[in-house]
């Protein structure tokens, strides 16, 4: 499994008054500690700043590690997050593919889940669970990270709306509807067979019951017809936390301008992800991958992706088998002229502005989830890069202050506290 291969502007909500709060409280410092030989600006340092997605538990449940402890290779533990002035972010869990055929994604849902909690409980003095916007302003006034529990692949391929509820149960309160990159039984991903056209009624009921329950609905992974009705389904605004715009780079993960105007519209939010083959069209042309043809199966039909394959393994073999790809980061050499520059991922932001508005685009790193980063960011530490970046475009303080995460917080307090 290569995860790298699997793959106008609007008037800000009723919520104004709610957010003009908010932006006055990410005024005040938080404890950021900066590496010495790495700059911050100040905006950077007194800014609220939350990512949509970063990886977190793969390596601590496969390698037995503690993310609380400086590791010397992958893009994130607590000590770097600390130091690239992180505030808050979607502490995302991951079940990969890999999981699928044995019918495994059940139980590692579940055991990552209760790992994270673990350990954001073991390293208490620098991370806390946040369930609600307010929970994340809490934790930050006392000078620690704020994790937002997050789901990234199946929790169960059949959508037992039961096992969601005890995620919930568990404080996961975000959460992707695809299975990754796999078409399960509500909802069609964006690079997998289209069975269902977009969502089933299934799909529908699991809208409905997040929507109830105050779990922000993550579109990213999904089919351009799947985020289109997700949109229209859901009450509350619906967020694509990772990915780059397909007018860019013309890669099957990349959101159309129809959907991202289409989130935006809802209120939602369009996560720029960090790495090269979303975002860089030289690198794109340069890897030139075969254009997965896009199949469609006549309904009724069970679709191919969710019959378990022969497999007779256990879950302690996939578990050594996933091992070997840990930290899952971009492991390859790209030549110079490919390598994207902080640069070419702020006109990405830039196009994003552009196209739904400020309020509507914000920062999906996908750090330890195996992206090609630019030529500047080697870990967490490295995020004020990308505030420089901004700078240079000559975006004005509210504007950074927005993308580098009010406008998370913004979509995390409506759909969480239900203030609009």
């Amino acid at each position: 499994m290569k995860r790298r291969d699997l793959i106008k502007s609007l008037t800000l909500l009723p919520l104004a008054g709610n957010f003009l709060s908010i932006e006055n409280l990410s005024a005040a410092p938080f404890a950021v500690h900066q590496a010495e030989d790495k700059p911050m600006p100040a905006i950077h340092r007194n800014a609220f700043v939350m990512d949509g997605h970063i990886h977190v538990m793969t390596r601590e449940l496969l390698m037995k590690t503690d993310i609380g402890q400086r590791y010397t290779d992958g893009n994130v533990d607590l000590p770097r997050a600390k130091e690239g002035g992180m505030d808050a972010m979607f502490f995302s869990v991951y079940t990969p593919d890999v999981y699928y055929p044995g019918r495994f994604e059940t139980k590692n849902t579940f055991r990552v889940l209760n790992l994270a909690l673990d350990q954001i409980k073991k390293n208490n003095s620098v991370i806390e669970l946040a369930l609600t916007a307010s929970d994340i302003v809490r934790i930050n006034k006392k000078g620690k990270i704020a994790a937002f529990l997050d789901l990234e692949g199946g929790f169960d391929l059949e959508g037992d709306l039961n096992l969601l509820r005890a995620m919930h149960h568990l404080g996961l309160r975000c959460m992707q509807l695809t299975a990754h990159n796999t078409t399960n039984a509500f909802i069609d991903a964006c690079n997998d067979i289209s069975y269902w056209g977009g969502i089933n009624d299934l799909g529908k009921e699991i809208i409905a019951e997040m929507n109830h329950l105050g779990m922000v609905i993550n579109v990213a992974h999904a089919s351009n017809d799947a985020i289109l009705q997700t949109v229209e389904v859901s009450k509350d605004p619906v967020i694509y936390s990772h990915g780059g715009f397909y007018n860019i780079v013309n890669h099957p993960r990349c959101i159309s301008d129809e959907a991202a105007k289409a989130i935006a519209a809802k209120g939602g939010v369009i996560g720029v992800q960090f790495g090269s083959l979303f975002n860089n069209p030289k690198y794109y042309a340069w890897q030139n991958p075969s254009p997965a043809a896009k199949v469609t199966v006549p309904k009724g039909t069970r679709p191919a992706s969710l019959v378990p394959k022969p497999n007779l393994q256990t879950i302690e073999e996939v578990d050594r088998e996933l091992l070997k790809e840990v930290p899952l980061n971009f492991r390859g050499t790209i030549p110079d002229e490919y390598w994207m520059h902080i640069d070419q991922l702020a006109k990405v932001i830039d196009y994003g502005v552009k196209l739904v508005g400020e309020d509507h685009i914000a920062l999906g790193s996908d750090l330890d989830g195996g992206p090609e980063l630019p030529h500047e960011i080697k870990d967490i530490s490295d995020y004020p890069q990308i505030t420089i970046a901004m700078q240079k475009l000559g975006y004005s303080d509210q504007r950074i202050r927005k993308i580098l995460g009010l406008n998370w917080l913004r979509v995390i307090r409506q759909v969480t506290e239900g203030k609009g």
